[in-house]
């Protein structure tokens, strides 16, 4: 019955989670228990438990006597994210480039792979796939620093990627082929073993994705 109510519970923090990422709920809105209840299919001692799970990882927001919303996004918010991002996954990426074995050299391959087929597709104009675009890109750059060897450091720089992500999913455009070498530069340095070139076209990939959505944010 634990198990079963753990479950319960990991499904519902992931549904919420996705749901804020991916826009569903939107920036600033109130979280009310009782729509929650209906929508999620979870009871409100659950849905406490993990809107507080999320406040501590911050994506929502607690405020006393007014309960739980979305955490709001700022263009101050999203370079904040960005640098922690820069500075987690490119010492990531020295790491895992220097360390990395056949099985990490493989796992790039067909992660690089299934990026690239779906690049390929939005850039002919296929645009139905978003969110599987976004699900191979980080499948892409986690295999580029899974070999990192610190299992601390990959967990704190999936939380700051999908915050960095939320930013993106707000105001989504492709940068197209300038994005696909990138990728694709990237991916034939941590090959080749050159951990400082990786690491730059790295830090200058991240770099440019801020500038592009910080271009497409409102005022």
């Amino acid at each position: 019955m634990n198990k079963q109510v753990s479950t319960v519970g990991t499904n519902t923090y992931q549904r919420i989670k996705h749901d804020i990422i991916y826009g569903e709920l939107e920036p600033g809105s109130k979280l009310k228990l009782d729509t929650l209840k209906a929508r999620y299919a979870a009871s409100l001692s659950t849905l406490r438990e993990m809107l507080s799970r999320l406040a501590s990882e911050g994506f929502v927001s607690a405020e006393e006597q007014r309960g739980f919303f979305v955490t709001a996004v700022s263009k101050e918010d999203l370079i904040e994210i960005t640098n922690l991002r820069v500075l987690l996954e490119c010492s990531a990426l020295e790491e895992s480039v220097q360390n990395g074995d056949a099985d990490w050299e493989g796992n790039l391959v067909a992660a690089h792979h299934k990026l690239h087929l779906m690049e390929q597709r939005m850039l002919d104009g296929d645009e139905t796939q978003k969110e599987n675009w976004k699900r191979y890109d980080w499948e892409f750059h986690l295999a580029l620093i899974e070999a990192c060897n610190s299992k601390n450091l990959l967990d704190i720089h999936a939380t700051i990627y999908d915050k960095y992500l939320r930013y993106q999913m707000l105001v989504i455009t492709y940068r197209g082929q300038e994005a696909i070498d990138e990728h694709e530069g990237m991916f034939k340095a941590a090959l080749a073993r050159d951990s400082k070139l990786a690491r730059q076209l790295l830090e200058k990939h991240i770099r440019k994705g801020l500038e592009h959505t910080l271009e497409a944010m409102p005022a």
